[in-house]
C-alpha cells in the first residue's frame, strides 16, 4: 500500500516563491500541494479548512505575518506543522517563530530538495533549523530583556532527563548525545521522546527554547 502523500499548504506573498515550490513538489511523489496563500491571514484559513499536515509559512507578508498566523494555526490545530521560511541576511525573527510554534526555520537560498527533506522531517514531527541559524536563535534570544528570559525551574524530569535536556538546547543530535553521555543512540532518542512528553513539548525546536528560557543554556556575551 503507497503511504499517503504529504499535504503542504504554501504561504508567501512572493508567486514566484510558491510557484519554484509548487514545480519542484509536484514532482515529489510523496508530497503535494494543498492550496496556497498569499499572506498570513489566507494561509491560517487554509489551515482551518483544509488541515494540511505542512504550512510552509513566510515571515514578511501584508496583513496578518508569518509569525502570528503560525501561533494561530498552532494554536488552533496541533496537527498542522509549521515551517517558517524567509530570507536569512534580512529577517531577525528566528526566536519569535519558533516560540510561535514553528517546527522548522529554513531560508529560501537553500536548495530547494533541502527545502523538500525538511518538510518531511517536520511533517513526521521533528523539528528542524536550517544550518546556522541555531546561532541566529542564540543571538535573538541572548537580546531579550532579562525579565523575557529569566530561568524557571524545570521539575519532573530525572537528573539524566536534565543532561539530555541541555545537550539538546546546546544543538546536539541523538548521536552527538549519545557520544558524549556514553549511551547508545536508540537510549538518548528514547530519552528525547520523554521529555517532549513530560514538557508538553510539540518538538526538538521547542526543547531547545526551553532549555533556554529555563536557564540550563546560557546564551553568549
Amino acid at each position: 500500500m503507497t503511504a499517503r502523500a504529504v499535504r503542504v499548504v504554501l504561504a508567501d506573498d512572493q508567486p514566484l516563491i510558491r510557484t519554484a515550490l509548487r514545480m519542484v513538489i509536484a514532482e515529489a511523489p510523496d508530497l503535494e500541494v494543498a492550496g496556497e496563500a498569499g499572506d498570513g491571514a489566507a494561509a491560517v484559513e487554509l489551515a482551518r479548512t483544509l488541515r494540511p499536515d505542512v504550512v510552509v509559512m513566510d515571515i514578511r507578508m501584508p496583513g496578518v505575518d508569518g509569525i502570528e498566523a503560525t501561533r494561530r494555526i498552532t494554536a488552533a490545530h496541533p496537527d498542522v506543522h509549521v515551517v517558517v521560511l524567509t530570507t536569512f541576511d534580512d529577517d531577525a525573527y528566528v526566536y519569535g517563530a519558533l516560540r510561535a510554534g514553528a517546527g522548522g526555520f529554513l531560508v529560501k537560498d537553500m536548495a530547494l530538495d533541502d527545502i523538500l527533506d525538511a518538510v518531511r522531517v517536520v511533517a513526521a514531527g521533528d523539528g528542524l533549523i536550517a544550518p546556522g541559524v541555531t546561532r541566529r536563535l542564540i543571538r535573538e534570544f541572548a537580546r531579550l530583556p532579562e525579565t523575557a528570559r529569566a530561568p524557571r525551574e524545570i521539575t519532573g524530569i530525572t537528573g539524566r532527563e536534565r543532561e539530555v535536556l541541555t545537550l539538546v538546547g546546546s544543538g546536539l543530535s541523538n548521536g552527538e548525545i549519545a557520544e558524549r553521555l556514553h549511551i547508545s543512540v536508540a537510549t538518548a532518542k528514547t530519552y528525547v521522546t520523554r521529555l517532549l512528553s513530560k514538557l508538553d513539548a510539540r518538538d526538538r525546536v521547542q526543547l531547545v527554547i526551553l532549555a533556554y528560557e529555563t536557564g540550563l543554556v546560557a546564551p553568549p556575551g
